[in-house]
């Protein structure tokens, strides 16, 4: 029996209850598929940009790195425009602080933004395939009462195969699924501390460049 063969009659033999978990796991690769593009879009950006942008700022080309951040779609960019726009008038290293920080409390929920669905699909997925084995059960339970003791073993292990088919399914896209947000959230992780990183270094530079500009304001 051939790959595909073996597809086709497991998924003939589990019942109505599987099509719920093929939906359920078409919605969950869409949504895994989608964020991990977006993150590592999102990753990519933000260290091209950062790259570009840390060289000007160690010679203190403010207005150019403000048109260039300010010009870019990368998270990173709008944190050090944020940064930026602050510097245009008197404040201390807590101000612009505060305004990266509103920056960073715009952008992570972006980052974060459907991941925590996956493990939600996971969890559902898991109880529509224990609710597919229930059904099968009940339905083998209840014809093996109805007909004469010839038929009961086929109807069980029909009823059996799918109850199993249900939970093996479920379980199947349910790990992977679980692994997958972990990455995910790791991924999301990644992208947050390297934005904490670039925050605090931008801010000790412009506190360095401050002091020597100005050595009385030391």
């Amino acid at each position: 029996m051939s790959i595909i063969d073996f597809a086709v009659k497991f998924f003939q033999d589990s019942g109505v209850a599987i099509y719920f978990s093929i939906a359920i796991m078409a919605v969950g690769l869409a949504i895994a598929i989608e964020r991990w593009v977006f993150l590592n879009k999102a990753r990519a950006e933000n260290r091209k940009l950062w790259a570009k942008v840390l060289p000007l700022l160690q010679s203190g080309k403010f207005k150019e790195v403000h048109s260039v951040a300010s010009g870019s779609d990368a998270a990173i960019g709008k944190i050090v425009a944020n940064g930026l726009e602050r510097m245009q008038s008197p404040a201390r290293r807590e101000d612009i602080d505060n305004a990266m920080e509103e920056g960073m409390m715009e952008i992570v929920p972006r980052l974060e933004k459907r991941t925590h669905y996956i493990a939600t699909l996971a969890n559902v997925i898991t109880l529509v395939g224990l609710l597919g084995t229930i059904i099968g059960l009940i339905k083998g339970f209840t014809a093996v009462a109805a007909v004469n003791p010839a038929e009961k073993a086929e109807l069980l292990s029909a009823s059996i195969s799918i109850a199993m088919n249900n939970t093996a399914f479920a379980l199947s896209v349910a790990i992977p699924f679980l692994l997958i947000h972990a990455f995910l959230q790791a991924r999301t992780s990644e992208i947050v501390d390297g934005l904490e990183a670039a925050k605090i270094s931008f801010l000790n530079l412009v506190q360095r460049l401050k002091s020597e500009t100005n050595p009385a304001a030391r």
